[in-house]
């Protein structure tokens, strides 16, 4: 899946970044891959709004396609995101 069909609640690790340029913009927010985010909110035709720790960081609709990500395993039985 691609960060543009992230839904709010949901807590995601990044994956691979399809192309150069998206992948430097995302580094410089701190989203490696690997890198455990959540979605604080997804506006439909609007930026995906993530949090990783105490920052918050809005990713416009055109990178959100070139993003992987994939949802992250429950911990201790508790579903985590929806």
């Amino acid at each position: 899946m691609t960060l543009d069909e992230a839904r709010r609640g949901q807590v995601l690790i990044i994956g691979g970044i399809s192309d150069g340029r998206a992948k430097d913009q995302a580094l410089r927010f701190g989203l490696a891959a690997g890198s455990e985010v959540r979605c604080e909110q997804a506006l439909r035709g609007g930026p995906v709004v993530l949090s990783r720790g105490a920052m918050q960081v809005a990713i416009g609709r055109r990178l959100c396609p070139r993003i992987a990500v994939e949802l992250a395993p429950r911990r201790g039985g508790v579903r985590r995101g929806r």
